[in-house]
């Protein structure tokens, strides 16, 4: 019998099942987006499961027809006037790290839409399983760099990582993966037909033996081994990798139309006219991030991912994070405005803004060892006491002196 953690009205409800804790996201009419109350919710039972030692497997699904949708926009559109935003941000960065360096086995079950932040569940987890239905899966939920956001939730660790320039690409352009692609680009680890997974997820509950080769056997049962279609991007990596090599997104865009007019390349012109149609200043930033990301730690890649998002939640280079949001979530007129209109006027100088580090005690507060592994929470911060002092996050470090500015 299940032990139900949570009410039915809440946004995450945790079960117990035997050895098996599962985590499922409870907003259906919302497609499960990812909202302040849910990442809380999710680092409080992930941190009690890691400490329970008749816990041995966590199960993550969502009601309804998706997993998640990724994060709320909305709430950051609304809190555009202010740091509101700054707690869900950090807390959610922070979660990520734990996602990643979990300490016991993971299991995603993935049937329908998964965007964004949702993915960060998915793709970190010890055994990520999606469907057919796993039909609209993107990296980032608009996707970022077309709103003038960037590769979060750990992707800039991610994607770098993918094969040959291919993180690049799905950074860049927020091309759509199906569960098939999702599987061959290692983004998950197995396809399951959709009407198999209750029974998969039943057999899963049932399971007595925790060690991840069991856990593997269970799943390989109703598993199919399956390849991409015959039209799939992943059969174009050939070109990706000619163009998305490019040192500068200009060159990017410059190797990209020059392909497109050759023969047999029609594919390219809806992407390019996708990526021309992005902020430039999201598209910088997002190539800069995915490309230090390659030699980053995933600590280093979320600290920079939340100094990033902080400073353009304050808009210290650019407004078009809400311009994005506003375009295509809140108006839904298709039509933004980016500000600078073109790449030539997002300055070098102006992305190396977004990028210097906080002062120290300012940073996503990332645990150093194993002891205090849970340690870093946003409310023991310093950011609770300085909620209303709107000029705390101006202070970098200059990487040259090591001196404040």
């Amino acid at each position: 019998m299940a032990q139900d953690c949570s009410n039915s009205d809440e946004v995450v409800l945790g079960a117990e099942v035997g050895i098996v804790r599962v985590i499922t996201l409870n907003r259906p009419r919302q497609l499960n987006v990812i909202s302040p109350g849910v990442v809380i919710l999710l680092a409080q039972f992930l941190e009690k499961w890691e400490k329970d030692d008749d816990a041995k497997l966590v199960i993550f699904k969502g009601e309804g027809r998706a997993f998640s949708a990724g994060g709320d926009l909305k709430v950051f559109y609304q809190g555009r006037k202010d740091d509101s935003c700054l707690e869900v941000v950090y807390r959610m960065y922070w979660l990520c790290y734990h996602l990643h360096t979990y300490k016991k086995p993971t299991v995603a079950l993935t049937n329908g839409i998964v965007m964004g932040g949702g993915s960060a569940l998915v793709v970190p987890a010890k055994f990520s399983i999606v469907t057919e239905k796993t039909v609209r899966f993107l990296i980032f939920g608009m996707p970022e760099a077309s709103i003038g956001l960037h590769p979060d939730c750990s992707f800039s660790y991610i994607l770098p990582r993918l094969p040959g320039y291919f993180g690049e690409f799905l950074a860049l352009t927020g091309s759509r993966l199906n569960g098939k692609e999702m599987v061959a680009a290692e983004l998950a680890t197995h396809f399951v037909p959709s009407e198999k997974l209750r029974e998969l997820e039943s057999a899963l509950l049932d399971l007595s033996m925790n060690d991840e080769n069991s856990i593997r056997s269970v799943i390989e049962k109703f598993s199919l081994d399956v390849q991409p279609d015959e039209e799939s991007i992943l059969n174009r990596l050939p070109t990706i990798d000619k163009c998305f090599c490019g040192e500068s997104v200009e060159e990017i865009i410059k190797l990209f139309e020059d392909e497109a007019n050759m023969a047999g390349n029609e594919w390219i012109f809806p992407i390019l006219k996708g990526l021309k149609r992005s902020s430039p200043t999201g598209l910088k930033i997002t190539l800069r991030s995915i490309r230090e990301g390659r030699k980053q730690t995933l600590a280093e890649c979320l600290k920079k991912e939340f100094r990033l998002t902080m400073n353009l939640l304050r808009s210290v280079i650019s407004t078009d994070i809400y311009e994005g949001i506003r375009a295509l979530n809140i108006d839904k007129d298709n039509s933004p405005k980016w500000e600078p209109s073109n790449l030539q006027g997002v300055s070098t100088d102006k992305v190396d803004l977004c990028f210097k580090p906080f002062q120290d005690e300012l940073e996503l507060q990332i645990p150093g060892d194993e002891a205090s592994r849970w340690s870093g929470k946003y409310e023991t911060t310093v950011y609770p006491s300085l909620k209303g002092k709107p000029d705390y996050l101006v202070s970098y470090v200059d990487n040259s002196s090591g001196t404040r500015n």
